[in-house]
């Protein structure tokens, strides 16, 4: 969908080793290379792609899809799926996030939980990151180790769904820790608006709802929830 153009595009995946994930690998790497080139929006959208593809696949990335000649009557770029180790990824996290706008993604293949845990502690703010997990809760220990990482690097966390596009609406969250930070431009005068200029604001979609934070579940409507500047949680009970 618009060759990859938008701000919350999966540019990165983080898989788990095994012959699933292999079977899932081909599969992507097929369909990638099977899909219509998409049309980038200028020359400079094109040319930060490639060379983002460039520095990526230098870095020892392993390129999945054939790097075909794109048409030359339009921008764009072939489209493109890379792959690395999670021990790859952690031997040089910053070139592996580079910024690569466009029908591109790479794919972390991590030897085990506690090296995709490392990983997710590597990466820097985005606006998004889901968390695709079994429906029988038979990983519910692997989503308690992934996911209080991911929740302090993403501003949207989501569970078992691709994250949607920019939406006008009250509703709709934005931003995230830095570099996925908002608006700097804040006024620093007044509240609330001088405080959101230093706000990481975060959201829960489609979360399954007994792994929300206790104050946004609907067990008890009297609860109010505090969080510490430490990231743990106060509780306090009020009398209905």
């Amino acid at each position: 969908m618009g060759a990859g153009q938008f701000c919350t595009n999966p540019g990165v995946l983080i898989l788990l080793a095994g012959d699933a994930t292999e079977q899932w690998v081909r599969e992507a790497t097929e369909r990638f290379a099977d899909a219509p080139i998409g049309t980038l929006l200028s020359v400079g959208v094109e040319k930060s792609l490639a060379s983002a593809i460039d520095t990526i696949e230098s870095a020892a990335a392993q390129r999945l899809t054939p790097s075909s000649e794109a048409p030359a009557d339009r921008f764009c770029c072939a489209n493109t799926l890379l792959r690395i180790s999670g021990q790859q990824f952690l031997a040089q996290p910053d070139v592996m996030q580079t910024e690569a706008f466009g029908n591109a993604s790479l794919l972390v293949v991590a030897a085990d939980v506690e090296e995709a845990v490392n990983v997710v502690e590597n990466m820097e703010g985005n606006l998004t990151g889901t968390i695709y997990s079994a429906m029988d809760g038979e990983d519910d220990s692997a989503y308690e180790d992934i996911s209080p990482g991911l929740r302090h690097r993403v501003g949207r966390l989501l569970n078992d769904k691709m994250p949607t596009g920019v939406a006008v609406s009250p509703a709709m969250n934005h931003g995230g820790p830095y570099p996925a930070t908002g608006n700097a431009l804040f006024t620093a005068v007044g509240i609330p608006a001088s405080l959101q200029r230093f706000s990481a604001l975060q959201c829960f979609d489609n979360v399954r709802p007994a792994r929300l934070p206790v104050c946004l579940q609907d067990k008890n409507p009297n609860r109010q929830m505090w969080r510490n500047i430490d990231g743990s949680w106060t509780q306090t009970d009020v009398a209905g």
